[in-house]
């Protein structure tokens, strides 16, 4: 998740495969990739804006990653994969190559929100995805 986040997060013109103005196309194309229902969080309460999301592979089963951003440039990246059953939604922090990461597993899909900012302003985007994801 934080390595997709690195390599994404810079781009200027193609940051994403599918851009936000095509949402119903993107989540139901991503569904049908990761045979999962896929949501995309309401992350506008905090400031972020979607921007689409890509297709990524994940230990050769497919991955999603959705971008976000804020007026500032900001970007958040949310990483989902399926392929590991379990139900430990306490989040996890991480923090590599100067990103932070809160990740966690909720039945088959694993989750991981990953950006350049302190932990506190992650965990509270965490938190947002996670209660957009339950709805």
């Amino acid at each position: 998740a934080v390595g997709a986040h690195v390599v994404y997060v810079p781009e200027v013109r193609h940051p994403v495969e599918v851009a936000s103005s095509e949402e119903a196309h993107l989540v139901a194309w991503l569904s049908k990739r990761l045979g999962q229902a896929v949501r995309v969080p309401d992350l506008t309460s905090a400031g972020f804006q979607l921007v689409g999301g890509r297709l990524l592979p994940h230990a050769g089963a497919p991955a999603a990653q959705f971008m976000y951003e804020n007026t500032g440039g900001n970007r958040v990246t949310l990483y989902l994969r399926t392929g590991r059953e379990g139900r430990d939604t306490a989040f996890r922090f991480a923090s590599e190559s100067g990103v932070s990461a809160f990740y966690w597993i909720d039945g088959p899909m694993g989750y991981a929100v990953s950006a350049k900012m302190p932990r506190e302003g992650l965990l509270t985007i965490a938190r947002l995805v996670y209660e957009g994801l339950e709805d």
